[in-house]
């Protein structure tokens, strides 16, 4: 599970797609998060948007908390790639897997 971060966050609003607002749930509860925040927060951390191709599809409004850093490096890339924000977030949450791994 996720430490809880002492960084200042500030929410993040951005529309995605219901099915993917479903893989949210399931990697929280597979991964053990308490909130689809920490589920974005690991997504954003684990993937490369250096490499990112964006694509498009019908989306739905949610709000998740990230840290300040995060939100920035976020709103970097999507100038880099002239794609949105929630473009990059839905790449980053496709690329997650379901399950965290079992810690021995």
């Amino acid at each position: 599970m996720a430490k809880k971060s002492s960084k200042p966050s500030a929410p993040l609003t951005f529309d995605l797609p219901e099915s993917l607002i479903a893989r949210i749930e399931t990697c929280r509860r597979g991964h053990g998060f308490a909130t689809a925040s920490e589920v974005v927060r690991t997504a954003i951390a684990g993937y490369d948007f250096e490499g990112c191709e964006p694509s498009r599809d019908p989306h739905r409004q949610i709000s998740v908390r990230i840290p300040l850093d995060q939100r920035a490096r976020l709103k970097r890339y999507a100038r880099q790639k002239d794609a949105s924000v929630g473009e990059l977030l839905r790449l980053a949450l496709e690329a997650m897997p379901s399950k965290g791994s079992k810690k021995k």
